[in-house]
């Protein structure tokens, strides 16, 4: 259903173009119910386009609203033609509602969203809230003659805080970042640097895969020693030690004592002397194990 109407490329005449979709009259109600009709129910190609035709004017109208955003007018044209195709597609005659009412809000949800992925090589925000923030500062700004403003001072952050229904540090952060600009990472820092290019200044803070193996191998080491460990126990020592020190939520003495039927202190008593024999047989086993190393070592 793409038409090359709709193909607004960077080497489009935008003076033609704009000339181009005043050729074709609005449509009243009747004329768009029909078209829609036909469309939907018997997938009518030329009606589908006649109801293209006559609102390419509404795009490019809805477009020019979004000029102060520093991307090309071509660009907004031709994503809000997307819009429209999507709303078309979507649009249900029967409900009696305007195309036009319709579809300006799928027109604008894909300017919108063009305009966000492209605006900041790092994601502005995702939420309504953030975009509704994206979309409505700069408006707010130029109310109250803040547009030069790098930081807002506490009563500007006040009242569009409050016009919008975001916290005053949403407001301060979004404003900075919309008046900061994008830094490529191959930037040259300066000769008198050590460092030639910005990303040479980036820290991997991630574990590399030998430190990652190496933890992952004594974690196994440690949890192979406790369990070899925890055999040496008396059966009652163990259960006892699970319930006390190995459990998310350990169970108190008086539930224990309970179980057992024996004192709280004598549970208590139990589980301490079985965690120091459990110390003392892990701690046993790792000396064992450097004993060995060191002999074979040795005769290497």
């Amino acid at each position: 259903m793409v038409s090359s109407m709709l193909q607004v490329t960077p080497d489009t005449n935008l003076t033609q173009y704009i000339q181009y979709t005043r050729k074709f009259p609005l449509l009243t109600l009747e004329q768009e119910q029909e078209y829609a009709t036909k469309w939907k129910e018997k997938g009518d190609i030329e009606a589908a386009h006649n109801l293209v035709r006559a609102h390419l004017r509404l795009v490019v109208k809805v477009a020019a609203g979004y000029k102060g955003y520093g991307l090309p007018l071509n660009e907004l044209i031709s994503e809000g033609n997307i819009g429209m195709l999507q709303a078309i597609q979507r649009f249900d005659p029967e409900k009696g509602f305007r195309f036009t009412t319709y579809a300006i809000w799928w027109i604008k949800a894909a300017i919108q969203e063009y305009i966000l992925h492209s605006w900041s090589l790092v994601k502005i925000g995702t939420t309504a809230a953030q975009k509704k923030l994206f979309f409505n500062l700069r408006r707010l700004k130029s109310q109250i003659k803040a547009l030069g403003e790098n930081d807002l001072n506490p009563e500007q952050l006040e009242t569009i805080s409050t016009s919008l229904g975001v916290s005053q540090e949403e407001v301060q952060n979004m404003n900075r970042r919309l008046s900061a600009h994008d830094h490529s990472l191959n930037a040259s820092i300066g000769n008198d640097n050590e460092y030639d290019e910005w990303q040479s200044m980036l820290v991997d803070e991630t574990t590399n895969q030998e430190e990652t193996y190496a933890e992952e191998e004594e974690f196994s080491n440690r949890k192979t020693l406790l369990n070899e460990a925890m055999k040496s126990l008396k059966p009652r020592e163990r259960e006892i030690l699970v319930e006390r020190r190995l459990k998310d939520k350990p169970a108190t003495l008086e539930e224990l004592s309970q179980t057992y039927n024996i004192s709280r202190e004598r549970i208590r008593q139990i589980e301490v002397r079985a965690f120091e024999k459990l110390q003392e047989l892990v701690q046993n086993t790792v000396m064992a194990t450097q004993n060995n190393d060191l002999r074979r070592q040795a005769f290497a």
